[in-house]
């Protein structure tokens, strides 16, 4: 049987709720997936997990806040991740522990295990908020907000931004860094460099979405943990 479709924020979520199991053991709650994917209420992220359940890959449990259930075909992917040899080591307290990711293959979500380069173990206190991964820069579009070629941009999870924020976008196949700008006329993805155009963002929202938005900057070699 073939795997079910997924969108990329329903497989984002399901990646949460795989990721919450294998550190703690148990699910996230729903106020918990709306805050670190950056929804306004819990009742987007019952929606996106009712979408799940009815596409077969996870059982909704009712009467308790963490009754979220992995099918058992994701429990199969969940114990082959978790062997020994690929089993990531939970940081030190005030230490995060974030993947490297780099080149990310069209249609595929942007945490997917084939992205991640390396992972880095990293004080939170050089982030503005705490940080979800690490995203390594392509190209020179925002040299003058001081984010250059081979930069590891921290970016914490998120589908909507403010005005004005940095945010990692994902446009048709490619996932770009801009500055995020709405005003009378649509939304923007704004480079800061002159030899870059605006993109405007496509009023039907189709083949877009915000990834999250920059938290913290680092340049220069670091080494994997």
């Amino acid at each position: 049987m073939n795997a079910p479709l997924l969108t990329p924020r329903q497989q984002q979520i399901l990646d949460l709720v795989r990721r919450s199991i294998e550190r703690t053991g148990s699910p996230p709650t729903r106020a918990e997936i709306a805050e670190i994917l950056g929804f306004r209420s819990a009742n987007s992220a019952e929606e996106h997990l009712q979408a799940l359940a009815r596409k077969g890959v996870i059982e909704l449990i009712g009467g308790t806040s963490r009754g979220i259930r992995l099918k058992s075909d994701q429990l199969k992917l969940l114990r082959k991740r978790s062997s020994p040899s690929e089993q990531m080591e939970l940081p030190m307290p005030g230490l995060a522990q974030l993947p490297l990711i780099g080149r990310v293959a069209a249609g595929h979500p942007i945490l997917a295990v084939e992205h991640v380069e390396a992972q880095y173990a990293l004080p939170l206190a050089i982030f503005s908020a705490r940080p979800d991964f690490l995203l390594r820069v392509r190209g020179q579009s925002m040299r003058d907000a001081g984010i250059l070629d081979g930069d590891l941009l921290a970016v914490k999870q998120a589908v909507e931004a403010d005005n004005g924020q940095i945010v990692v976008a994902r446009l048709g196949e490619e996932v770009t860094v801009k500055r995020w700008r709405r005003d009378a006329d649509g939304a923007w993805l704004v480079p800061e460099n002159p030899a870059f155009k605006p993109i405007r963002v496509p009023s039907n929202g189709e083949d877009f979405a915000i990834e999250g938005h920059a938290v913290g900057l680092l340049r220069g070699e670091l080494g994997s943990s």
